[in-house]
């Protein structure tokens, strides 16, 4: 098992003041086979393991496994930037968090299916109301905090509404972390649901193979979004 974390066990080893034979005390492994495993040399851990790395990472094991890295700041400029483009149906610039979620998940399976790599790195579950990120949430609840977005709440009937705008004292804050090929394709993505009602898109993303086969609260593999027709994606 190689991955993008393992070439990090010797960084956060570092870090912590550890020696290699700590670390592979207390991930239960000899030191040589931990020696080898910080030279890239051994490439199979068992599951145990496994969990002990990601632990000693501060990572899910599912992190851990699928080697994705998450980038919580570049998340965060993804759904500013959303905000700044026209995807609201009443043009008042708020959107629906739910339309919100299913975009920003789009924008990260559609990179993936055609650079076969995310965009930001979160891990989404199949969760009743669609595929998203467990950050997803405490992402917002951040950025409200620290002055970036709006959150108006409202009610319709006896559903929960939110709607999420930036703040007129963020708007000139630079986007520094999307490349403009990545702008572009959230831009394509954009157009194509701007019109477009929340049970819409909520309706599409629930009918891709990515959603479809997966169990519930499992975290969906981006590598499924291969195997959808191209008109499907997003």
């Amino acid at each position: 098992m190689t991955n993008k974390y393992i070439e990090k066990v010797k960084e956060f080893r570092i870090k912590k003041g550890l020696t290699q034979d700590e670390v592979a005390k207390i991930i239960g492994m000899s030191r040589p086979s931990y020696t080898a495993l910080e030279a890239g040399k051994k490439q199979n851990i068992d599951l145990d393991e496994a969990q002990k790395l990601a632990n000693f990472l501060g990572v899910s094991l599912n992190q851990f496994v699928s080697g994705v890295i998450e980038d919580i700041e570049k998340y965060k400029q993804m759904i500013l930037s959303y905000l700044r483009m026209e995807i609201s149906t009443k043009r008042d610039g708020r959107v629906p968090k739910t339309k919100l979620a299913k975009l920003l998940y789009l924008a990260d399976f559609a990179w993936f299916y055609e650079h076969l790599e995310s965009m930001s790195g979160m891990q989404y579950k199949k969760l009743p109301y669609g595929p998203v990120p467990d950050t997803f949430f405490r992402v917002l609840t951040e950025l409200e905090e620290d002055g970036k977005i709006n959150i108006d709440r409202t009610k319709e009937g006896e559903k929960d509404i939110f709607l999420i705008s930036e703040s007129e004292g963020n708007k000139s804050q630079r986007i520094t972390k999307i490349s403009a090929e990545e702008k572009e394709l959230m831009e394509r993505i954009a157009l194509r649901w701007k019109d477009k009602r929340t049970q819409e898109i909520v309706n599409f993303t629930h009918n891709q193979m990515p959603y479809t086969i997966c169990r519930d609260n499992e975290v969906i593999p981006y590598e499924l979004i291969t195997q959808e027709d191209a008109d499907k994606v997003y």
